[in-house]
Formats: structure tokens, sequence, C-alpha cells
């Protein structure tokens, strides 16, 4: 059994510890500023992102879920009009559209990538589809010219989900590349303390190259007011906290090399575990930079429990995300997608396993990951 401190999912604590001069001092120049409501910091960020992803704007809010629900309002969505959204993916992508009265359509992923696609999509597609949202999940985009396609022939918008994408790049078939966020009408994001880009708390922010949608987004985030007290529309109190902005613009100079440390961390996973038995490793496609936020293998279902607990026995934790897909949620439930509708989606909930991966990892600390699960899944073979 491995005696050393237990090896965290994430290691924010040596992150930070890393990045400490940086951080304090941006965090005690916003306090100097006596100003805390969508102060400069704020505007900076927007800005510095909106560069870093080739945006035309960057509009910060309070969270991803909250990203999500400005963008439903700003594009006009009305209840019940359909939006289609991956059955395997966090809540959050779908709790904006319950609670805006839309009806979230449910379609399964590819087996290997666990990405929505154009095929699993045109499946449910109806006459009263308004949008499809891609979640560019785990850190890899899904396969946007299809999809964008597909959306540009039926007149659906597209609001790519890539809160855990964020640095991630696409390249289409003309050899065009185009970040992740920017290729659909619009793009939300969280900056939820895990992701590639994380703050300390919660924050989001859409991204979109048409400027009169971004304003609207900004309207809507602020009261439904561009003039103070003059309230245009029906909007929310979405902001990001300055606080959190200052620590995200340090942290974006950094997102490419966090990136880069996720991606040789996942090489080595890689190396580690290929010739183990019974195990998928994961797939990287061609035309997406991987940026990993989680390192998610395919485990036979009868074996996957089994080894989680015998990880977590050996101080190593591990994560099932996730483990119901969101058509068989209590919430969402609806008889048009019953058990067994959506097999690949339901199959993967069973089999998928997080093993830790993040800026901070040692080629020990996957040493003795990689030999812990190999040790079992060999004692396993055959299962």
């Amino acid at each position: 059994m491995i005696t050393a401190e237990r090896i965290p999912m994430v290691d924010l604590k040596s992150q930070y510890k890393r990045l400490k001069p940086e951080i304090d001092e941006a965090i005690q120049q916003c306090l100097e500023t006596a100003d805390y409501i969508n102060n400069a910091f704020v505007r900076e960020f927007q800005r510095n992102l909106a560069a870093f992803l080739w945006a035309n704007r960057v509009v910060a809010c309070a969270s991803g879920t909250d990203a999500l629900q400005i963008a439903l309002l700003g594009l006009g969505l009305k209840p019940g009009d359909e939006v289609i959204v991956p059955a395997f993916t966090h809540a959050a992508t779908v709790e904006a559209i319950a609670l805006l009265g839309l009806t979230p359509v449910w379609a399964d992923v590819d087996a290997h990538t666990f990405l929505l696609t154009a095929e699993t999509a045109g499946k449910v597609l109806t006459s009263r589809a308004k949008a499809i949202v891609p979640v560019h999940l785990f850190g890899q985009c899904a396969d946007m010219e299809p999809l964008l396609q597909l959306a540009a022939s039926h007149g659906l918008a597209v609001i790519e989900d890539v809160a855990q994408a964020l640095g991630s790049e696409y390249e289409f078939g003309s050899g065009a590349v185009e970040s992740a966020g920017t290729m659909g009408t619009v793009g939300c994001t969280s900056f939820f303390p895990s992701s590639n880009l994380g703050c300390y708390g919660d924050g989001g922010a859409l991204m979109t190259n048409d400027i009169d949608l971004a304003e609207r987004f900004q309207m809507i985030a602020n009261h439904g007011q561009r003039k103070r007290y003059i309230h245009e529309v029906v909007g929310m109190n979405s902001r990001l906290d300055p606080l959190q902005a200052a620590v995200l613009t340090v942290k974006l100079r950094h997102l490419n090399e966090f990136n880069r440390q996720r991606q040789t961390a996942a090489a080595r996973y890689d190396y580690l575990l290929k010739d183990v038995p019974g195990l998928q490793t994961p797939v990287s496609r061609e035309s997406s930079a991987h940026v990993y936020n989680q390192y998610t293998l395919i485990v036979p279902a009868g074996v996957r429990d089994s080894l989680r607990a015998h990880l977590y026995l050996n101080g190593i934790p591990s994560a099932v995300y996730y483990p119901v897909p969101l058509h068989l949620q209590p919430a969402y439930y609806s008889d048009r997608f019953p058990q067994g509708s959506l097999p690949v989606s339901e199959r993967l909930s069973q089999q998928v396993l997080s093993l830790p991966i993040h800026t901070e990892m040692d080629a020990q600390q996957q040493k003795q990951i990689a030999t812990l699960v190999s040790d079992f899944m060999l004692a396993k073979k055959g299962f």
C-alpha cells in the first residue's frame, strides 16, 4: 500500500504555491482599487480571453451555468422550443434549458470519444428544434464541421459548452483552425476551480464573434440594462467577481503551459497503460487538440467499481463522470427516452473511470497509479 500523502485528483494547492507571487500581487492590486463590481480587472480579463481565443467578444458572468442560461435567453428561445443536448454530460448543461421551460432532447454520444456527433444529433432532430449544444467533454472538441453543417441546414443555433476544454482547438477539413467555443453561435465556459482555466470560486463567460449578440448577453447579465435603470429586457444579476478576474488574468498567461502539462501527463498514462488488458485509454480525435480536463478510461462494467475501491485503499482517488446519464435522471426523465433508448450513454455510465490528472503531476505519481491499475487488471484478466 502506498504510504505517501494521498495523491489529489487536482492539485490546486501546489499550483497556487507555484503562482503565488503573481496571484497575490494581482489580488492586492484589485483590493487597493476599492472597486468591486465590473471593474478594470474584469474588463481586462474579457479582452485578454477574447484575444487568446481569437474571438470578437467575451462576456464574463458569475458561473458556467449562468453563461448557458444567458446564451439561451439572448438567442430568444421560447418555452417548448427543443434543444438537442448529449445525455452523457454534467447536469449543468441541461439545467438552464429546463429552467427556461425549453425542452431538452437527448442525443447519444460516440462510444470512444464520449462526444455528441452529427449522426446522433440528427437522429433526434425535429421541426421544433431551435438549438444544439455540443459539449466538448473531458478536454477535446466534438466533431464540429458536420455539426455546424447540420445546424446550418436546419436553422439551429449552436451553443458550445467548452467548460472542460478551454484552450482546445479544432481543425476543419480546409485546414483552418479555430478555438473551442468560437465556432458556433456562442460558446459558454466555466471557471470552476478544477477547470483547465479555473478561479478560486465560481465564474463563467460567453464568447462570440457576433458583436450585437455579445451586447445582448452583456445586457442580460446586468439586470437587462444597457443604461442604468433602463431595463430593456428581463435580465439577471450575473457578474464575475473582480478578485476572480484578477486570478484568472494571471492564470490565463499560463494556460498554454497548463494544457501542455496535462497533455504530457496524458501521454505518460497512455504509455504506461497501453498494454493493460481490458482497458481503453482516452481516444484523441485527429482534428482536435485534447487538453485533458479529465483522463478517462473505459473499464468493463463488472470491474470498474472494484478497481476504484482498490485505488482508494491504496491512496489514489478516482472519479466517475457520470454515473447516471441525464435522460435517466429523475429531474429530466421523459417517456420519449426510456431506459435502453440511448445505449452508448447508458453503457459508458457503467464503464468510465477518471484518474488523477493536473498540472502538478510527476512521473513517479503516475507510475504508482499505473502500476496499481495494471496489477489489478492483470489479476482480473478474463473477468
